[in-house]
């Protein structure tokens, strides 16, 4: 190995531990992109009654209520989202038909969200996950088709254009969660079809930077859907709540991502419930929404993703609702 690229295998190991990770190209040391940051953005969903345009957000790093951030370009439920560190875009949902539409938000700044392009197939309830550069939606439903669905298909954030074929999910589902490390992203979970059907444990994995189908990855400590998952500089995808069929969960589990195998126990979420969305800064995890027998909710918990033990409570979203998507930036 020549001094320069030692010297560069190392930085690149120093910057991991300092969660700037970087990697050697040619003759210099470029960043990997952030792809999140402390402001943690909720979009879209369903209050048991009305679809939703909300969109509103938190500071992960404190405690306290959301504020308004603006509106969605079309009031819609089981939408997801990716985000680059600096924008932040919403893809596909529900509102009485599936929808293809992605729009995209600047995440330091408040407003409304603008149109980006559709996604390969109109769809809901998949799931989103990013490398700060390229964003790439999992799974979902045709609901006019009564179709689950196995498309990934992606997005070059900081452009704006459709959505292009990725590959394939090894299963089919929708309700499924995701969780990055900012080169690998992880699909958790899901179901086979809407209103009932058979759950999976199943995680799956893709490399984002390339195309081509995912892979098994391991399972999930509980088979279930309709989860939320975040993630930790660390290394570390984390995955909350859901519901097995029978009953809602508190359940958390989590992933190192790096590596292939199941899911261990994290701890409980303040409330069992389904529906839920998740952001993270890469330290702290909040777990937003979310419906139970008592209906739908507006409560925020949160976790130290480093450490394991019980979610605690962060405050209240400005609407009570589920099918929300969650994301963050700076």
């Amino acid at each position: 190995m020549s001094l320069g690229i030692a010297i560069a295998t190392l930085s690149a190991y120093e910057n991991t531990l300092k969660r700037r990770v970087q990697f050697w190209k040619g003759d210099f040391i470029e960043p990997i992109p952030k792809w999140y940051g402390d402001r943690g953005v909720f979009g879209g969903g369903y209050d048991g009654s009305s679809f939703l345009n909300v969109i509103d957000y938190i500071t992960i790093s404190t405690l306290g209520n959301a504020q308004d951030f603006g509106d969605l370009t079309e009031a819609r439920s089981g939408v997801c989202g990716v985000s680059s560190g600096s924008r932040g875009c919403f893809g596909g949902g529900y509102n009485n038909s599936d929808l293809n539409v992605i729009d995209y938000i600047t995440i330091s700044t408040l407003g409304n969200a603008q149109d980006f392009g559709d996604l390969v197939i109109a769809r809901s309830n998949a799931t989103g996950v990013s490398d700060g550069s390229r964003g790439c939606f999992g799974g979902g439903y045709d609901y006019d088709a009564s179709a689950v669905q196995n498309v990934i298909d992606y997005i070059t954030i900081s452009t704006l254009g459709n959505a292009q074929d990725f590959g394939d999910l090894t299963v089919g589902r929708l309700h499924l969660a995701g969780a990055s490390n900012g080169s690998r992203g992880c699909f958790g979970g899901g179901g086979t079809a809407w209103g009932g059907g058979s759950s999976f444990n199943v995680i799956d994995y893709i490399t984002i930077s390339t195309l081509g189908n995912a892979s098994d990855f391991g399972d999930l400590t509980v088979v279930r859907d309709v989860m939320g998952g975040c993630f930790g500089d660390s290394d570390r995808g984390v995955f909350g709540s859901g519901y097995d069929g029978s009953s809602f969960l508190n359940v958390i589990d989590y992933i190192t991502i790096s590596t292939l195998g199941n899911a261990s126990d994290f701890g409980d979420l303040t409330v069992v419930r389904e529906y839920l969305g998740g952001v993270s800064n890469g330290t702290r995890g909040c777990f937003g929404g979310g419906k139970n027998s008592s209906g739908d909710t507006n409560i925020i918990d949160y976790i130290t993703i480093s450490t394991l033990g019980n979610a605690q409570d962060f405050g209240d979203l400005t609407t009570a609702r589920r099918t929300l998507a969650g994301l963050s930036g700076d």
